[in-house]
């Protein structure tokens, strides 16, 4: 890196915000509201996809998922995630930013169309294809999370680079919130061309054929706004920090102090060097990201499940198809409206004033705290003068995770490494959280059973009930409280100061403890 290179560092440290920071952030924000769409507008429709393809005929409820077909469907596409977190993360350090961004995109796009339009009429054939066309969007999906992290945290100035990543992040929350309000608009015209009895009035009738197109154009709709933004991904430059650390690290440095800067960080991702300067780091974004998931993702693709429980959404029975589409999307789309969407705008906000640890913190304490509010006294909660309550409650665990750790533990891993390895390290950060995703996805649609066989759904056996899975997820957040003290704060510094990049001989003093100031630091 030469003198030149270095100017360029300096000068994107010091950076005023301009018109390509935000241009960046529509474009990045946009992969990620389809993402969250295409990831959670599942839990939408996953009750109708019952209803269609395995209800029995004269059974007392509408068919469900069997809990194979259930668990596929919720969990392929964090498979797929995880996979391409891992893939794109270590590719966008080889092959660079801007080579890749595009093609994630395209997958992305493409797979959320065709898994509208899986194929056949059969359960197996239709059952397949989705999940199929998923696991391969949830791959390009993937790719988007270290590389979107990582090109914004490129291009922003230090002083304002936790909320321009935490913006990009908070498009996940209008993701969530678009594919509610999406689910009852269509429910909504579906309904009303196509007005049917509940199930329990007229089984058959409560079912039109045509409410087979409910899903599909649910699903589909998310690919439309990232599909706008392709262009803009194409035109995208390499960022600086990429072209001056690792494009042009061969270049005669100029000067014996970065010569020998080159030298001495050039070791790889395997190495004791690596171990040594950012394995407890590592750990830390690791384990803190993983633990959030599993809670996060149990809440956000079972919430339907839970409202059921507390009689909030009206037993299948006494719905029509697209009534029950339509009020399942409701409780949905109230939940992110009122706590999702604020929560991460109150990280982009505080994030720059608060700092990373101090968020995340704070979002494990309130997160544990309000889910052992609700999951204790649960049968109180579950009665019927009692709902709104615990739907308030309930809410204010979304706030504080998107205010707190669902925020932080995306921006910090594209703070904190360097910058040949910053794609990769983010990777192997997003995927552990997948992996939780994954727990949570499978683990919780079981735990969550009845505790009485007889009152469990058809297919399941019995799991430990609503209150105990609400228990458990209590204690993985107070969890993620401890592992977070593992976690640096990045805040108000240099990327090459904190990777250890700008000065070799001073960085330790890059990366803060938890909770510390600029005068005090933690061996790494």
């Amino acid at each position: 890196m030469g003198k030149e290179g270095l100017e360029v560092l300096k000068a994107l440290d010091v950076a005023k915000t301009q018109l390509y920071h935000f241009t960046a952030i529509v474009i990045a924000g946009m992969g990620f509201f389809t993402d969250a769409y295409d990831l959670f507008c599942i839990s939408l429709v996953s009750k109708l996809l019952g209803r269609i393809y395995y209800t029995i005929e004269g059974a007392e409820k509408p068919g469900s998922l069997p809990p194979n077909v259930a668990a596929a469907v919720n969990g392929v596409a964090l498979v797929g995630t995880l996979a391409g977190q891992l893939f794109f993360g270590w590719l966008g350090d080889r092959m660079g930013r801007k080579r890749v961004y595009g093609l994630t995109l395209l997958i992305m796009v493409t797979c959320s169309i065709v898994s509208g339009l899986s194929l056949g009429n059969q359960p197996k054939a239709v059952m397949a294809t989705l999940c199929f066309f998923r696991f391969w969007l949830g791959f390009g999906i993937g790719g988007d999370y270290p590389l979107s992290a990582t090109i914004m945290a490129e291009y922003a100035n230090k002083k304002t680079r936790g909320a321009f990543i935490a913006a990009v992040f908070a498009m996940q929350g209008t993701g969530i919130l678009a594919g509610g309000i999406v689910a009852i608009i269509v429910s909504s015209i579906f309904d009303k061309q196509f007005p049917a009895p509940a199930y329990q009035v007229d089984a058959k009738a409560s079912l039109p054929p045509q409410m087979d197109y409910i899903w599909r154009i649910i699903v589909i709709f998310g690919a439309i706004p990232a599909a706008l933004t392709y262009y803009g991904r194409m035109k995208m430059p390499e960022t600086a920090r990429y072209t001056a650390l690792v494009l042009n690290k061969e270049i005669k440095a100029e000067t014996e102090r970065v010569e020998r800067l080159t030298t001495d960080n050039s070791f790889g991702l395997f190495s004791m060097q690596f171990l040594k300067r950012h394995g407890l780091p590592l750990l830390g974004t690791t384990s803190t990201w993983f633990l959030l998931d599993i809670a996060f993702y149990s809440q956000n693709l079972f919430q339907k499940d839970i409202f059921t429980a507390i009689g909030w959404i009206p037993p299948a029975k006494t719905m029509s198809a697209s009534e029950e589409v339509f009020k399942i999307a409701r409780a949905q789309t109230l939940i992110a409206l009122c706590s999702t969407v604020p929560g991460y705008w109150f990280t982009v906000a505080f994030i720059d004033i608060m700092g990373r640890w101090a968020i995340q913190m704070m979002g494990f304490f309130f997160m544990t705290v309000f889910m052992f509010a609700i999951a204790f006294p649960y049968n109180y909660w579950s009665k019927k003068e009692n709902r709104i309550g615990f739907v308030i409650m309930y809410a204010l665990t979304f706030f504080f995770a998107n205010f707190g750790p669902n925020s932080t533990t995306f921006i910090v891993p594209a703070e904190i490494f360097p910058a040949r390895l910053r794609s990769t390290c983010h990777g192997i950060s997003a995927a552990s959280g997948k992996a939780g995703a994954i727990i949570g996805a499978f683990g919780f649609l079981y735990a969550a059973q009845n505790q009485d066989p007889k009152k469990t759904d058809h297919g399941y056996p019995a799991g430990i009930g609503v209150k105990n899975s609400l228990i458990v997820l209590g204690v993985i957040n107070f969890i993620g409280m401890m592992f977070t003290f593992l976690v640096p704060e990045p805040n108000g510094k240099s990327l090459e100061d904190l990777s250890g990049e700008n000065d070799g001989d001073t960085y330790e003093e890059g990366i803060q403890g938890p909770g510390q100031g600029n005068n005090r630091s933690v061996p790494v």
